[in-house]
């Protein structure tokens, strides 16, 4: 049997009730305890590396988990790591980036119920989750609700409901049948060359929501701020407004500080597209960055982590416009 290593870092999966509502108080050794079955799978070696709500996660932590893994992947087989629901798509992505081109699986689940409650999704998931590390995959996934998925394409789209993560823009790597894994033949088309590990990153990036009506003094104040990265959420296809409220002059004005821009669309699936209508084009004439396809939690873990490798906005643009980790489908693959 294959040697994995779980690391606990909270959640949802950790918790039980305190004072203060739900927080997370069991240790990795507790839920790999609540799983007998693990037993006949693989050999499981326990840390506990933090005890947070996800929502309390903050890119440091990226980091230390990156740290952690890439330190202890040499001695495992694979890894997996329970985290909390609410920003694992998140941490998902800053690792898929930071911990460059894999040839193990490192993977992360958690649940929507305690490991403690009677009726929970957590152990299945776990159980699935040690399945996973324990394959010939390679690279980060998410592992949820009987779903494998590409760990820069996942996003949580439901607040309770077991199947809380999909898999955005691009198919699942496979699913967790009793029999096995049933994988899908997916083509990659990422950029392997020179991907290896790197945990910088820059935490100075916003991403602003556009909605009718909205000031452009908005964008002054994010410069103000200082943040040198900038993700706008457009409407449709990524469309920015530019008639009666005009944002795309204020949008040059930080182009032309030296602050990269993204604009993207505020649709979960599908993509943009900038080149097709005006709202779009006036836009890319002005510097903007395309991002097609990306969920928000790739595009932003993926220009805080450029950004903490380079300053120069050319170099930012040619980087978010590189695939990875499969995290983008760009108009030529």
């Amino acid at each position: 049997m294959k040697n994995i290593l779980f690391i606990n870092t909270g959640g949802t999966i950790s918790s039980s009730a305190e004072g203060h509502g739900l927080t997370p108080t069991q240790s990795a050794e507790n839920i790999v305890a609540a799983v007998p079955e693990l037993a006949g799978i693989c050999n499981i070696a326990a840390m506990n590396l933090m005890s947070v709500d996800s929502t309390n996660i903050q890119p440091e932590e990226w980091v230390t988990i990156a740290r952690t893994v890439h330190e202890q992947l040499p001695s495992y087989d694979g890894i997996v790591i329970a985290h909390g629901t609410d920003t694992m798509a998140y941490t998902a992505s800053a690792l898929s980036f930071m911990l460059g081109d894999l040839d193990k699986p490192v993977v992360i689940t958690g649940s929507q119920v305690s490991v403690l409650a009677e009726y929970s999704d957590s152990r299945k998931n776990i159980k699935d989750a040690f399945r996973t590390a324990s394959s010939e995959l390679t690279g980060v996934f998410v592992v949820f609700n009987g779903k494998i998925i590409n760990g820069a394409r996942a996003s949580k789209v439901k607040t309770k409901s077991y199947d809380a993560f999909e898999s955005i823009n691009h198919p699942y790597i496979g699913y967790l049948e009793d029999e096995g894994i049933v994988y899908n033949d997916i083509p990659q088309t990422r950029q392997r060359e020179g991907h290896v590990y790197n945990d910088g990153y820059s935490p100075d990036v916003f991403l602003i929501k556009l909605i009718p009506g909205m000031r452009p003094d908005i964008f002054d104040a994010v410069h103000k701020l200082g943040y040198r990265g900038l993700i706008v959420e457009g409407f449709g296809m990524g469309g920015v407004p530019f008639k009666e409220i005009n944002l795309i002059d204020k949008i040059e004005e930080l182009v032309q500080k030296g602050v990269s821009i993204v604009v993207t669309t505020q649709c979960l699936y599908e993509g943009g597209d900038l080149t097709i209508y005006e709202v779009g084009q006036r836009a890319l004439e002005k510097g903007v960055i395309p991002c097609y396809d990306m969920t928000t939690e790739a595009l932003t873990t993926k220009m805080m982590w450029v950004l903490g490798q380079t300053s120069d906005p050319a170099q930012v643009a040619r980087m978010m416009a590189t695939n990875y980790v499969d995290e983008i489908t760009l108009p030529h693959s």
